[in-house]
């Protein structure tokens, strides 16, 4: 029996779970991504494929061993990340979307930060926001993101793909990934604030993960699963009223969802809502101009070119 090595068990052992769907060419650069990192610990992929027959090929016992899995409990992400979740043996759970990659040494770097908060169960780092020729870092500005800064916006620097999550946490008092998200939407931002009720969100405030924004999203125009979402975590979230920013802020979002599916009048009357809340919320008055007859998608676009969304 080979002995382990001291420096590696230095370091907590991770497994990368990367849910998927009908997209190889996307899979293989995130699984490529992961192949790249330079972290010393003891590290490894599993693949969830959701609603298609799973990839055998992908299976290796090489260095970062990939093993791969099929979603066998509520179709979507939710589920796929709960089923990689509850076959996972690792210290740390890392999330990777199919269309994104880690850039390099996100997780060595991620590890290093964490271990100066032995006691925080969840971190996170900024991202690189990609949309067609556009390459937009997203910073949140802080080392540590409280519940009521979360409360206040979803911030979408945190984004799912640099979640690194204490896997006995994820067993325990933080909980499972909610499958009853309305087509998954939207349970990043509710395991956020559940998560940071107990502990602020430890986060490394550089742009080390390249989201792709745009087209290659499941729910690039998924106006009424957004809207679903939206009154979802709200529903889930009632002290989201309680902040005047972030209630605006999710008002607006649902005037806009209102106005891309055609519901003008009502999309009005939430817009005037959302500002009557806060005037200064953009949203509401991105919501009134889809209302007044401007593309939805146009908005969008514009906001993607400078790494935003609505």
């Amino acid at each position: 029996m080979t002995q382990a090595d001291p420096a590696v068990l230095d370091w907590p052992a991770v497994e990368v779970h990367i849910p998927t769907h009908n997209r190889p060419e996307f899979l293989a650069l995130a699984i490529a991504s992961v192949l790249a990192q330079d972290y010393p610990g003891a590290l490894s992929i599993a693949v969830i494929f959701d609603r298609q027959e799973p990839d055998q090929s992908l299976v290796s016992d090489g260095p970062v061993p990939v093993r791969v899995l099929t979603n066998d409990r509520t179709p979507g992400l939710a589920g796929a990340r709960n089923s990689g979740i509850l076959s996972s043996a690792t210290d740390m759970i890392a999330f990777l979307d199919d269309d994104d990659q880690w850039l390099p040494g996100k997780l060595r770097r991620q590890v290093e930060h964490l271990r100066q908060h032995p006691e925080a169960p969840f971190s996170s780092t900024s991202i690189r926001v990609d949309f067609g020729d556009s390459h937009t870092p997203r910073y949140a500005g802080t080392s540590l993101v409280s519940h009521e800064r979360l409360l206040e916006s979803r911030m979408s620097m945190l984004h799912s793909s640099t979640f690194l999550i204490r896997r006995d946490a994820l067993l325990g008092p933080i909980g499972l990934i909610d499958e009853n998200s309305p087509a998954s939407q939207k349970e990043d931002w509710d395991i956020l604030l559940r998560a940071s009720r107990s502990h602020p969100i430890v986060h490394l405030d550089e742009p080390l993960v390249a989201v792709r924004w745009g087209g290659t999203s499941m729910f690039a125009q998924a106006w009424e699963s957004k809207l679903a979402s939206a009154e979802w975590i709200l529903a889930g979230h009632p002290d989201i009223t309680g902040s005047q920013v972030g209630y605006a802020r999710l008002l607006g979002q649902i005037a806009f969802a209102q106005a891309a599916l055609g519901r003008r009048r009502i999309a009005v009357r939430t817009a005037a809502a959302s500002v009557k809340c806060r005037w200064r919320e953009p949203r509401g008055y991105l919501a009134l101009l889809a209302a007044a007859g401007v593309p939805s998608s146009a908005i969008m676009k514009q906001l993607h070119k400078r790494g935003r969304g609505i």
